[in-house]
This record gives C-alpha cells, sequence and structure tokens, in this order.
C-alpha cells in the first residue's frame, strides 16, 4: 500500500473513531500515535519516540513535552498532543516555549485531526508564532499529502522541508489575505481597484458605494477563471486514470481526463525542480495517452512524462536525442531518485 493509499485509509479511520474518543489520552492511543505510525517511526522504541519527554524551561525543571522524535539520539521534532475535543489556538505558547530547549528543528501540535507544523523561519531557536504547514486529517488536500510525505522516517531531510517551509508559510499567509479579501474588501483593496475605473475623488462614502460591487465582481473574476482542473486538484480525491472516477477533469471538453494521480506527479517534479528555476517556469500538458512536465510552457521543451494507469505506472525522460528512457515505477514518489536526472534534462533547456 502507497502512502497516498495510508494516509487515506487513516482519514477514514479517524471519521469513524472521532465521535467515541472523550480522552487526551485516548486520543493519543487511538490516533495521534497511530499517525505516527503511519509516518514510520516506531512509536514503541524509546530511543525513536520518546513519551513525556524532558525539556527543562529556564529555572522550571521536568518540564515534559508529550513525544519528543529521534534520530540518532537527538530530537528532531516535539510533539505536544491535546484531546480530539480540545481546539489547539491556547496551547501554542506551551510548545514555544519548549522549542527553545531541545535541538529540535520541527514542532507538531496536534488533537488528532488538526497537526500544526512548526520550525524557526523567522529567528534561530525561537519556534515560529504561525505554522508552516497546517492540515485537517479529514480534509487532506493533495498538495498537504506530498508535504507530509516528506515527514516520513524513510525520506526525512531537515534541509530539504526547511527550504520549502518558508514557501508554505507564506502561501498560507497569501492564502488567508487573499481569502479575508474576498469576504470584505479592504479600503486599500477598493481604492486599487477603482483607481484605474473611477475618475472622481476617492472619498469613504465613495468606497462604501464601490465596496459591494469590488466584492462582487472579485469573487465573480475567481470564481470563473478557476477552472474546473484546478478545483478538482485541490478539493477533489480522484482516483487513477482508468478507475471509475468522481467528477473527473475534462479538457476543453475532449477526451482526455487528468486525474488527481497524475497532478499529484506533476507537483512533486514541480517540487523537485523549484531550486532549479521559478516554480512558475514548469508547466503541464495532458494528452490521451500521457501527463508531460514542460518548461515553460514548451512541448519541445519536454522534461518528463509520466504514463499512470491502473494497470502500469511508467516514469519517462527524454534523452539528449529527446528519444523516451522509460523507468517502470511502483508509485509516483519513486521519482524523488530521479532528481539529479531531472536537473539534467532542465539544464538543457535554461
Amino acid at each position: 500500500m502507497d502512502f497516498i493509499d495510508q494516509i487515506k485509509q487513516f482519514s477514514k479511520r479517524v471519521e469513524s473513531l472521532k465521535d467515541s474518543i472523550k480522552t487526551e489520552e485516548a486520543t493519543k492511543t487511538s490516533i495521534i500515535m497511530p499517525f505516527f505510525a503511519m509516518l514510520g517511526f516506531d512509536v514503541f522504541n524509546p530511543q525513536e519516540f520518546v513519551p513525556e519527554f524532558t525539556a527543562d524551561v529556564g529555572i522550571k525543571k521536568g518540564e515534559k513535552v508529550d513525544y519528543a522524535i529521534l534520530m540518532e539520539g537527538t530530537p528532531v521534532i516535539l510533539v505536544e498532543a491535546k484531546s480530539i475535543t480540545e481546539k489547539l489556538e491556547r496551547h501554542d505558547s506551551q510548545l514555544f516555549r519548549y522549542f527553545g530547549t531541545t535541538k529540535a528543528k520541527f514542532a507538531i501540535l496536534t488533537n488528532g485531526i488538526v497537526y500544526k507544523f512548526y520550525t524557526d523561519l523567522e529567528e534561530p531557536n525561537k519556534m515560529d508564532s504561525d505554522p508552516f504547514l497546517e492540515i485537517n486529517i479529514l480534509e487532506l488536500r493533495d498538495f498537504q499529502i506530498v508535504e507530509l510525505k516528506k515527514f516520513h522516517k524513510s525520506s526525512f531531510d531537515i534541509n530539504e522541508i526547511i527550504n520549502v517551509a518558508s514557501e508554505l508559510k507564506y502561501t498560507n499567509e497569501f492564502k488567508n489575505f487573499l481569502n479575508k479579501e474576498l469576504v470584505n474588501p479592504s479600503d486599500e483593496l477598493v481604492k486599487l481597484i477603482i483607481g484605474g475605473i473611477y475618475s472622481g475623488l476617492k472619498t469613504q462614502v465613495v468606497i462604501e458605494r464601490f465596496r459591494p460591487i469590488v466584492k462582487k465582481a472579485f469573487n465573480q473574476f475567481v470564481n470563473e477563471t478557476m477552472s474546473d482542473k484546478l478545483k478538482t486538484a485541490l478539493d477533489v480525491d480522484v482516483s487513477i486514470k482508468g478507475d471509475v472516477s468522481p467528477e473527473p477533469i475534462e479538457v476543453e471538453e475532449s477526451k482526455i481526463i487528468t486525474t488527481q494521480y497524475e497532478l499529484e506527479a506533476f507537483f512533486l517534479v514541480k517540487n523537485i525542480l523549484k531550486e532549479f528555476v521559478p516554480m512558475s517556469d514548469i508547466t503541464f500538458k495532458d494528452t490521451e495517452s500521457y501527463i508531460g512536465v514542460l518548461y515553460k510552457n514548451n512541448t519541445r521543451k519536454w522534461i518528463c512524462r509520466f504514463i499512470l494507469t491502473n494497470t502500469q505506472k511508467i516514469f519517462i525522460l527524454p534523452d539528449e536525442n529527446k528519444k523516451d528512457i522509460r523507468y517502470p515505477i511502483s508509485d509516483i514518489y519513486d521519482i524523488e531518485q530521479y532528481k539529479d536526472q531531472l536537473k539534467t534534462v532542465l539544464e538543457r533547456y535554461i
């Protein structure tokens, strides 16, 4: 069973158990420990997964964090666990105190359903006030599964996670900002939008008159330009090509169906190559036979291709003469081992 199937199965398990869990201890044993076991950690090995880890804070001795995940004897992740019945907002300060007393680079605050991932992007050895990644195990989005896979023991790389944490953090902040503006456009946004349309004075009365119009136009614009492809990629759980799939993505009314699995493969390649070129330079084009990853949307500059059906999974790279080099893969995450080859192909086009 691959990681995508595991996480989806785990999500169904949490959904079935959540109403019967009433205490913090039950939350830990029924959901939180199985979550980290799913990430490949031996939750019954005290040399790897330490319960009640001592994290002395200043003059306070014997302060304990619920769990610490160790690698080579050194804590790398601190976990503060709360009851499934509790909200997490008021517990950030407790984890904040623990973070600065250890060598751990990551901290996770969870109630078994929501998982908040923190690091120290703003100031070394001081936990950021905002998480760089927050997931709801019952409302998982595809890009979150990709990021969560980085915390699996088999692929855990501190530097790699730190490199993407900053981007994730600011992406989340931009999304929150846009969400607020969609709900209630600020004076500044209204002024900006009407600046090139309305020639009169932008008084407060004018701003109030235009605010609902801006809100309506803004929301209509977003809804009209957001393709079915993007909405499905973010919100719909789609099976791989060839299986029965709810709400398939139809491109320009053709027979092409871009599946969730294909989109996730594209996002993986995009993430691998982002340290070499801007992420916007990595695009894709789907066909009835395969999905291709392109450089600057140029079909002559294809970086790789995927054939992902219910019977075969093939990863294709071009040689110097654009001839196919085919690699059978068991899972799309196998492409991470081809990072050097992807870089080599990309460098031909830069």
